[in-house]
Protein backbone atom coordinates (compact mmCIF):
# COMPACT_ATOMS: atom_id res chain seq x y z
CA UNK A 1 0.00 0.00 0.00
CA UNK A 2 1.71 3.15 -0.97
CA UNK A 3 2.19 6.18 1.71
CA UNK A 4 -0.80 9.26 1.12
CA UNK A 5 0.57 11.71 4.02
CA UNK A 6 1.39 14.75 2.46
CA UNK A 7 4.28 16.49 4.28
CA UNK A 8 4.86 19.97 3.86
CA UNK A 9 7.70 21.93 5.60
CA UNK A 10 6.70 25.55 6.94
CA UNK A 11 10.47 26.02 7.64
CA UNK A 12 12.36 28.76 6.20
CA UNK A 13 15.71 28.25 4.73
CA UNK A 14 18.49 29.72 7.47
CA UNK A 15 20.77 31.19 5.24
CA UNK A 16 22.54 34.76 4.17
CA UNK A 17 19.47 35.90 2.60
CA UNK A 18 17.16 35.23 5.56
CA UNK A 19 15.17 38.45 6.77
CA UNK A 20 16.24 39.56 10.81
CA UNK A 21 13.89 41.32 12.55
CA UNK A 22 14.74 44.49 13.32
CA UNK A 23 12.70 48.09 14.86
CA UNK A 24 14.17 51.51 14.49
CA UNK A 25 17.29 51.08 16.06
CA UNK A 26 16.94 47.43 17.44
CA UNK A 27 17.98 44.34 15.75
CA UNK A 28 18.21 40.54 16.48
CA UNK A 29 21.52 38.79 16.03
CA UNK A 30 22.49 38.70 12.47
CA UNK A 31 22.88 34.81 10.90
CA UNK A 32 25.90 33.56 10.20
CA UNK A 33 27.83 30.18 9.37
CA UNK A 34 31.59 30.49 9.21
CA UNK A 35 34.01 27.40 8.78
CA UNK A 36 35.92 26.32 12.27
CA UNK A 37 37.81 23.67 10.53
CA UNK A 38 38.11 21.81 7.40
CA UNK A 39 38.37 18.25 6.38
CA UNK A 40 42.07 19.17 5.32
CA UNK A 41 42.86 20.83 8.37
CA UNK A 42 41.60 18.95 11.11
CA UNK A 43 40.04 15.83 9.14
CA UNK A 44 36.16 16.92 9.52
CA UNK A 45 34.41 19.93 8.93
CA UNK A 46 32.79 22.06 11.31
CA UNK A 47 31.19 25.05 11.10
CA UNK A 48 30.24 28.13 13.64
CA UNK A 49 27.19 29.26 13.49
CA UNK A 50 25.93 32.93 14.77
CA UNK A 51 21.92 33.51 15.37
CA UNK A 52 19.76 34.85 17.86
CA UNK A 53 16.89 32.52 19.34
CA UNK A 54 14.12 34.04 17.43
CA UNK A 55 16.30 33.77 14.09
CA UNK A 56 14.02 32.35 11.51
CA UNK A 57 11.33 30.04 11.87
CA UNK A 58 10.94 30.17 15.45
CA UNK A 59 9.12 29.25 18.95
CA UNK A 60 8.19 32.00 21.31
CA UNK A 61 7.75 30.62 25.13
CA UNK A 62 5.83 33.05 27.21
CA UNK A 63 9.05 34.70 28.83
CA UNK A 64 9.77 36.46 25.43
CA UNK A 65 7.50 38.54 26.31
CA UNK A 66 6.71 38.70 29.78
CA UNK A 67 9.11 38.83 32.71
CA UNK A 68 9.15 35.54 35.37
CA UNK A 69 6.72 33.49 32.76
CA UNK A 70 7.29 30.06 31.17
CA UNK A 71 10.78 29.27 29.45
CA UNK A 72 11.43 27.03 26.23
CA UNK A 73 11.58 23.60 28.47
CA UNK A 74 8.64 23.88 30.19
CA UNK A 75 6.55 22.86 27.66
CA UNK A 76 6.37 19.17 27.14
CA UNK A 77 7.66 18.10 23.50
CA UNK A 78 4.06 15.86 23.10
CA UNK A 79 2.48 19.45 22.92
CA UNK A 80 4.42 20.15 19.84
CA UNK A 81 2.96 17.05 17.68
CA UNK A 82 -0.83 16.99 17.42
CA UNK A 83 -3.85 17.86 15.47
CA UNK A 84 -4.28 21.78 14.52
CA UNK A 85 -7.49 23.47 13.98
CA UNK A 86 -6.91 26.05 10.72
CA UNK A 87 -8.64 29.48 10.60
CA UNK A 88 -8.20 31.21 7.28
CA UNK A 89 -7.99 34.93 8.71
CA UNK A 90 -9.31 35.86 5.39
CA UNK A 91 -12.79 35.00 6.45
CA UNK A 92 -13.09 36.49 10.05
CA UNK A 93 -14.87 39.60 10.41
CA UNK A 94 -15.26 41.89 13.16
CA UNK A 95 -18.17 39.95 14.57
CA UNK A 96 -17.29 36.71 16.59
CA UNK A 97 -16.59 33.25 15.24
CA UNK A 98 -20.11 31.37 15.40
CA UNK A 99 -20.26 29.70 18.90
CA UNK A 100 -20.61 26.21 17.26
CA UNK A 101 -16.68 26.87 16.55
CA UNK A 102 -16.21 26.34 20.00
CA UNK A 103 -16.26 22.48 20.77
CA UNK A 104 -13.94 22.10 17.51
CA UNK A 105 -11.53 24.58 18.91
CA UNK A 106 -11.56 22.71 22.12
CA UNK A 107 -10.32 19.28 20.57
CA UNK A 108 -7.26 20.66 18.88
CA UNK A 109 -3.81 20.47 20.24
CA UNK A 110 -2.76 23.88 18.13
CA UNK A 111 -4.42 26.86 17.03
CA UNK A 112 -3.18 27.44 13.05
CA UNK A 113 -4.12 30.94 11.68
CA UNK A 114 -3.40 31.89 8.25
CA UNK A 115 -3.84 34.73 5.42
CA UNK A 116 -3.56 34.91 1.78
CA UNK A 117 -1.74 38.35 2.33
CA UNK A 118 0.48 37.89 5.92
CA UNK A 119 -0.81 40.29 7.22
CA UNK A 120 -4.35 40.14 8.98
CA UNK A 121 -6.26 41.72 12.72
CA UNK A 122 -8.53 40.72 15.18
CA UNK A 123 -10.19 42.74 17.33
CA UNK A 124 -9.75 42.25 20.83
CA UNK A 125 -13.09 40.40 21.58
CA UNK A 126 -11.91 38.27 18.72
CA UNK A 127 -8.37 37.66 20.35
CA UNK A 128 -10.15 37.30 23.90
CA UNK A 129 -12.28 34.66 22.62
CA UNK A 130 -9.64 32.36 20.95
CA UNK A 131 -7.18 32.83 23.97
CA UNK A 132 -10.51 31.52 26.20
CA UNK A 133 -10.33 28.45 24.54
CA UNK A 134 -6.79 27.47 26.43
CA UNK A 135 -5.52 25.82 23.02
CA UNK A 136 -1.57 25.93 24.52
CA UNK A 137 0.15 26.52 21.10
CA UNK A 138 -0.35 29.14 18.08
CA UNK A 139 1.47 28.52 14.73
CA UNK A 140 0.63 31.69 12.93
CA UNK A 141 1.66 32.84 8.69
CA UNK A 142 2.64 36.10 8.56
CA UNK A 143 1.71 39.15 10.81
CA UNK A 144 -0.96 39.18 12.80
CA UNK A 145 -2.09 42.41 14.74
CA UNK A 146 -5.13 43.86 17.03
CA UNK A 147 -7.56 46.56 15.87
CA UNK A 148 -6.82 49.67 18.08
CA UNK A 149 -3.98 48.11 20.21
CA UNK A 150 -0.28 48.80 19.93
CA UNK A 151 2.21 46.83 17.77
CA UNK A 152 3.13 43.45 19.31
CA UNK A 153 -0.20 43.71 21.54
CA UNK A 154 -0.75 39.88 20.12
CA UNK A 155 2.44 38.64 21.14
CA UNK A 156 1.95 39.99 24.95
CA UNK A 157 -1.85 38.94 25.13
CA UNK A 158 -0.38 35.33 24.05
CA UNK A 159 2.51 35.46 26.44
CA UNK A 160 0.04 36.92 29.51
CA UNK A 161 -2.28 33.72 28.43
CA UNK A 162 0.82 31.28 28.79
CA UNK A 163 0.70 30.42 25.08
CA UNK A 164 3.82 29.12 23.15
CA UNK A 165 3.95 31.16 19.43
CA UNK A 166 4.91 29.29 16.21
CA UNK A 167 5.84 32.20 13.84
CA UNK A 168 8.05 33.47 10.82
CA UNK A 169 6.78 30.41 8.75
CA UNK A 170 7.30 29.84 5.00
CA UNK A 171 4.63 31.93 3.24
CA UNK A 172 4.31 30.30 0.44
CA UNK A 173 4.15 26.71 1.92
CA UNK A 174 1.21 27.82 4.64
CA UNK A 175 -0.73 28.47 1.58
CA UNK A 176 -1.50 25.19 0.21
CA UNK A 177 -2.19 24.10 4.33
CA UNK A 178 -5.47 22.33 4.42
CA UNK A 179 -7.66 21.43 7.47
CA UNK A 180 -7.60 18.07 8.88
CA UNK A 181 -3.81 17.67 9.43
CA UNK A 182 -1.51 16.88 12.63
CA UNK A 183 1.79 20.08 12.95
CA UNK A 184 5.10 18.97 14.76
CA UNK A 185 7.35 21.94 15.74
CA UNK A 186 10.48 20.86 16.76
CA UNK A 187 12.80 22.99 18.69
CA UNK A 188 16.80 22.72 19.87
CA UNK A 189 16.46 21.25 23.82
CA UNK A 190 17.96 24.41 24.70
CA UNK A 191 17.07 25.44 28.60
CA UNK A 192 16.07 28.67 30.03
CA UNK A 193 15.89 30.22 26.84
CA UNK A 194 13.11 32.81 25.48
CA UNK A 195 12.36 30.69 21.89
CA UNK A 196 14.48 28.86 19.57
CA UNK A 197 14.56 28.22 15.88
CA UNK A 198 12.83 24.94 14.87
CA UNK A 199 11.68 22.82 12.12
CA UNK A 200 8.13 22.87 11.56
CA UNK A 201 6.33 20.40 8.97
CA UNK A 202 2.26 19.64 8.50
CA UNK A 203 1.05 16.17 8.17
CA UNK A 204 -1.88 15.99 6.23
Amino acid sequence: MSDERKITDLTKPVDSDLEIYYHGDYSDPEFSAETWCTVESQGYWVSKLILGTQTGTHIDAPAHFKSGAETLEALPIERLMGPYFLINLDDVHPDLPPPSLVEEFERQQILFLKSSSGEASLTSHQMAELVSLKIPVWAVDGVVEILEEPSLSFHRRLAEAGIYLIENLHREACQAVQPGGDLIALPLRLQGVRGSPCRVLVVE
